[in-house]
């Protein structure tokens, strides 16, 4: 594990994200270069593409929609 530098303001950021995703700190910083590195690695899928297929990869039970 290493030490990441980040500038105050977006620690600002990550800090006020977790308390309204229910994660540490440390946890939305991680969970934001995550997706980030997908996203760059997969320019054409959607944010919600790319969580879809990590749920997926988890083997979590993802509910379809019966919304007509």
């Amino acid at each position: 594990m290493g030490i990441v530098k980040i500038g105050e303001e977006l620690h600002e950021d990550i800090r006020k994200a977790s308390s309204v995703m229910c994660r540490s700190i440390n946890a939305q910083a991680e969970f934001w270069m995550k997706v980030g590195m997908l996203a760059e690695a997969n320019p054409t899928l959607s944010f919600n593409k790319i969580i879809k297929m990590e749920l997926e990869a988890a083997d979590v039970n993802i509910p379809t929609s019966t919304v007509a």
